[in-house]
Formats: C-alpha cells, sequence, structure tokens
C-alpha cells in the first residue's frame, strides 16, 4: 500500500483559525489571518479541537493518491460521503495481469494461501476468455473484491477527523485501518495542530463505543496502570 499526500489547502491552520475567529469578530477573516502570529494560531487551533467546534474545519482540504489496495478496501472506504473519490475505471482499464491483495490471515496459512490463489489464477483465465466475447464492461463482473486499485481521495479536516474516529479503531478491518494510519501520518506532517487529538475515541478521549464488541484495548491500559 501506498499514500501520498499530494495537494492541500495552503496554510490549513491558519484557515480554520481565521474562519472560527471570524464569528466573533468584527474584522474579516483576511485581516484575521494576517494579524495572528503563528504561536497564537497553534494555541488556539487546539483549543478549537478540544471544544469540538468543528465546522471551521470544513474550510481545508487534503487530496491523497492512494495505490496498492482492494477493491474491498474502495467499497467501504466510499462509505465516507462527505469526501470526493477517482478510481481506477475496470470498464476502461484491461484487467487481464491484474494483480491482488492478500489478506495476511491467508498469507499466514499455507493451505489457505495455495487455495485462494489457485482460484485468483482460475478467475483471471476466465476474465481474459470472456473479454474475447463479450465487451470489457461485461467482462469485469468476474473480478474479485480482492483486485488491486488505485485511488485519488478528497476530504476536508472535519470528515478526516471523523475517519480516523472509526477506521483507526482495531475493530476496523486491517486494510482500512492500515490506509487511515498512514493518511493520518501524511496530513500531521503539514497540519499537526489539526490532527494532534486525532484517532479512535479509546485513544483521544478514553473511551470506547464498541460495547460487547470491544477489543479490550482501554481496559487492559487501565489494568496496567494500576
Amino acid at each position: 500500500m501506498q499514500v501520498e499526500l499530494i495537494a492541500w489547502t495552503p496554510h490549513p491552520e491558519q484557515t480554520v483559525a481565521a474562519a472560527a475567529r471570524l464569528c466573533y469578530s468584527a474584522a474579516s477573516a483576511s485581516e484575521i489571518a494576517r494579524a495572528m502570529p503563528p504561536e497564537k494560531t497553534r494555541a488556539f487551533i487546539t483549543k478549537l479541537v478540544e471544544m469540538g467546534h468543528q465546522s471551521p474545519l470544513e474550510h481545508v482540504s487534503f487530496t491523497f493518491a492512494v495505490d496498492g489496495v482492494s477493491r474491498a478496501l474502495s467499497h467501504q472506504l466510499v462509505r465516507h460521503r462527505i469526501a470526493s473519490y477517482s478510481q481506477k475505471s475496470q470498464r476502461y482499464v484491461d484487467e487481464q495481469a491484474f494483480t491482488w491483495i492478500i489478506p495476511p490471515s491467508i498469507e499466514r496459512d499455507p493451505a489457505a494461501k495455495k487455495l485462494f490463489e489457485e482460484q485468483i489464477e482460475s478467475i483471471r483465465q476466465c476474465y481474459s476468455s470472456l473479454c474475447a466475447a463479450v465487451p470489457r464492461e461485461d467482462a469485469r463482473y468476474i473480478l474479485p473484491n480482492a483486485c488491486e486499485t488505485k485511488l485519488v481521495v478528497t476530504m476536508n479536516a472535519r470528515s478526516l477527523l471523523h475517519f480516523f474516529r472509526v477506521r483507526c479503531c482495531r475493530r476496523a478491518q486491517w486494510e482500512i485501518r492500515r490506509l487511515a494510519e498512514m493518511m493520518l501520518a501524511e496530513v500531521r506532517q503539514v497540519a499537526p495542530e489539526l490532527f494532534k487529538i486525532a484517532g479512535p475515541p479509546c485513544v483521544t478521549e478514553e473511551i470506547c463505543p464498541e460495547g460487547e464488541m470491544s477489543c479490550g484495548r482501554l481496559e487492559r491500559e487501565k489494568g496496567q496502570a494500576k
């Protein structure tokens, strides 16, 4: 999996701080942005995030190039609807030599891996035969969730915080959790204060909303602290 932050709103933290301060000031947002020194911007962003005042975060966005992920992951990803997506098309791109993503649980089990790869090869041969007989857009129906795909993803900062909250959780499936962790590492390089308090609620708030489905991480850490 490869994740790269390829574009973002210039001066994201300054933009968020100016938008938030505008609500309580007679000055214009541009005047506020020019007058606010970096150290004050950082302090204000920290306070804003801690208060949960998140609407100003919608004014900045971040765009990622994502390669080497499965179609199964992309189906989960697009459930985050306040975002923009572009994805490699199986209608127009020939997939006769498609690569695939193999889950770690299958990778670790020799018998399961052998069965998995045999089926992948069977699907590849079937797809090639279908492409010779029908349009590629119809042949693609046989392709598996394991097919490797590429995406461009854009989210605003508020949507990203929600994404990190649910997808950095250990209850999230391994692939999308890894994606979320890599995206979080990327945005922290350009907006460290905005995303300083980001991640699953067991980390950011010391609570777990999963109930009986909890992974037990919070309870274990509390027990170790005693």
